[in-house]
């Protein structure tokens, strides 16, 4: 393989391996700081979260939320939302116990349900546009299979050139032991 083809392949495998590995830190590796991410489906909070953005939610204390903090929270069992708190209302029986009332910023009423502080998800640190499109397109199969097969296929590409390399060729023997004698 020529040098400048060779450089250029090498550059560009590199950058679609950092792309894949920012990529899976994103989507995946933001666990592990206690960040949980999820796709933003409505223009209830546009233009806040915008429509197909990625949401990084961390964990919070119900406690220590007020009128004016964004949550995500469950809406059932298979759907979260993320609106703003409108009003803190304590459960009447139990003081332990508070309840949200929510408004999706782009709404014009708020929420006709409280949200209970159990169904509390966490509070949004930041989002990323777009990548919320992906993020959904990729969690379901046969999608997830497609993107697990390219990040492979990418890895090996990285590693291609180094199959074909051209052996180093061994030094003629000169009758002389590998060791070095020290005299």
């Amino acid at each position: 393989m020529p040098k400048a083809l060779k450089k250029a392949w090498d550059i560009t495998t590199t950058i679609l391996v950092i792309a894949v590995v920012v990529f899976v830190i994103l989507l995946a590796g933001v666990r592990l700081v206690g960040l949980k991410p999820y796709a933003v489906l409505s223009g209830s909070m546009e233009p806040e979260y915008p429509v197909g953005s990625l949401l990084y939610v961390k964990n919070v204390d119900t406690n220590k939320l007020k009128v004016g903090d964004d949550i995500t929270f469950m809406l059932d069992e298979d759907t979260l939302a993320t609106h703003r708190i409108v009003e803190v209302v304590p459960d009447g029986e139990d003081s332990s116990v508070v309840r949200f009332r929510t408004k999706g910023i782009a709404n014009e009423y708020a929420d006709s349900g409280l949200v209970h502080s159990k169904n509390v998800v966490g509070k949004p640190v930041f989002d990323i546009p777009y990548l919320g499109y992906v993020s959904s397109y990729i969690q379901n199969p046969p999608s997830l299979y497609i993107a697990i097969a390219g990040g492979v296929i990418i890895l090996a590409l990285a590693f291609l050139p180094d199959l074909f390399k051209d052996k180093p060729k061994k030094a003629e023997s000169s009758g002389e032991s590998p060791e070095t004698h020290l005299g």
